[in-house]
């Protein structure tokens, strides 16, 4: 991992608040399972259920950040399975 130091001042904005979206892949079954998180949360917190749901069902997982960008909405990976778990 590479770090480096940053100027805090060069960004605009911040909330203390995100939307989450947690995807559970049960592979053998070929299905994947999609829950957002309503509340707010801490992100440890989430981390924490996410790997204890699947864990109990035998699943992966993967915890999303919400984001927008130009208009449009997207994810933004932040633990869990990189990539497409169904991929061949």
């Amino acid at each position: 991992m590479r770090t480096r130091g940053v100027d805090p001042r060069d960004t605009s904005w911040e909330q203390d608040h995100a939307t989450y979206r947690v995807s559970f892949w049960d592979v053998p079954a070929h299905v994947a399972h999609e829950f957002e998180i309503v509340d707010r949360v801490d992100i440890e917190e989430l981390l924490r259920w996410a790997r204890e749901y699947a864990a109990e069902r035998g699943w992966a997982h993967t915890v999303y950040a919400v984001a927008t960008d130009a208009g449009e909405r997207g994810l933004i990976r932040l633990a869990g399975v990189l990539g497409d778990p169904f991929a061949p």
